[in-house]
């Protein structure tokens, strides 16, 4: 029997019990905010709490997230989650290449950003598993024996036969191959 999922339940201020400086900072988020479980709430107060003291430039790079965050569709959102906590996962070493890969981003001219950005766009819808066309399956062969003849007959004598027979189906649990 299917389990319920466990959503933590909606706590925390909602949009109009908040000061009017945390929603200033918060403004994009206005539209969702009702609707963001407490967890994401706590998170998106600790910010405001700390916007504040940032200088201005970090007060610009975090309206500009928080711009860009709020456009996300919630699976482009569940995708930028789920790339952070396999960033987390790795090993100093692969966090090491990771920075050092983004620093070498980073210092290319924006035409180069952008033809990354181009190609990037153009290839994600390919690698959904919607897109993917069905893989077919191998078809194999598998020998069977053959009766000898009966003693004294003129028969070839065969050994095997092989037929060929489609290979089973993937159960409805396994992933597909890809």
């Amino acid at each position: 029997m299917a389990q319920a999922l466990a959503v933590p339940p909606i706590i925390g201020p909602s949009w109009t019990e908040l000061s009017s400086q945390k929603q200033q900072v918060l403004a994009p988020l206005a539209g969702e905010w009702d609707r963001f479980d407490a967890v994401r709430r706590k998170k998106w107060l600790d910010i405001a709490d700390r916007y504040p003291r940032l200088n201005a430039e970090e007060q610009a790079r975090i309206q500009a997230q928080m711009n860009a965050w709020a456009k996300l569709t919630p699976e482009q959102r569940h995708a930028a989650r789920m790339k952070y906590r396999n960033v987390q996962k790795a090993s100093p070493e692969q966090k090491e290449a990771l920075k050092h890969m983004w620093n070498e981003y980073q210092a290319l001219p924006d035409d180069e950003k952008q033809r990354f950005k181009d190609s990037a766009t153009v290839k994600a819808p390919l690698k959904s598993a919607k897109t993917q066309p069905v893989a077919k399956r191998p078809v194999q062969t598998i020998p069977h024996p053959v009766k000898p003849a009966a003693t004294g007959s003129a028969a070839p004598t065969a050994t095997a036969a092989a037929t060929p027979i489609p290979a089973p189906a993937p159960s409805p649990q396994a992933p597909a191959p890809q």
